[in-house]
């Protein structure tokens, strides 16, 4: 049996994960702090998908968010209903903490209201079938949009692994 991965990077209320980055080549050549602005914000958001926490994840998304992931089976999915259910249908008991790194961030600031993060995701968690750690990885890109003093993410792309086997 598999299990989408974003459903393994959910996990039920009252468990949390952390997310941490780390840092190689060169440092930012930051303008006006942006792009740490943008890394803040990304960190932010996969946090809320690992707390399962909807609200904050809508309140950083478009209601026309856009994506490509492996769940989608290849399709592009508009808007919010996609993510939504899977937010709501989240059953599976993680059994502990999850842990995700953000790898070499690389910020691409598109003008004073638009940025583009690219980045390797390692999440570590339990499997609880076999008793093992596990590591899953995704490489991921972020479109964003700075509108009323927040950044908002209007567009993903995830590639990697669709699933991670529980047996």
């Amino acid at each position: 049996m598999f299990i989408p991965l974003l459903l393994l990077l959910l996990s039920v209320k009252g468990i949390s994960g952390s997310v941490s980055l780390q840092l190689t080549g060169k440092p930012l050549d930051d303008v006006g702090g942006r792009k740490q602005e943008v890394i803040e914000a990304t960190q932010k958001l996969i946090a809320a998908i690992m707390d399962g926490d909807y609200e904050i994840y809508k309140n950083m998304t478009v209601p026309g968010l856009t994506s490509f992931e492996p769940e989608a089976l290849g399709h592009r999915v508009e808007g919010m209903d996609f993510h939504r259910f899977i937010f709501d249908h989240v059953s599976i008991m993680m059994g502990g903490l999850t842990h995700t790194t953000l790898l070499s961030p690389h910020v691409h600031l598109l003008g004073e209201n638009a940025a583009c993060v690219s980045y390797v995701r390692l999440t570590q968690y339990a499997d609880l079938t076999s008793g093992t750690l596990r590591t899953a990885t995704s490489e991921e890109t972020r479109v964003w949009h700075h509108r009323d003093g927040t950044w908002r993410n209007v567009h993903f792309h995830r590639s990697g692994s669709p699933t991670v086997p529980t047996k």
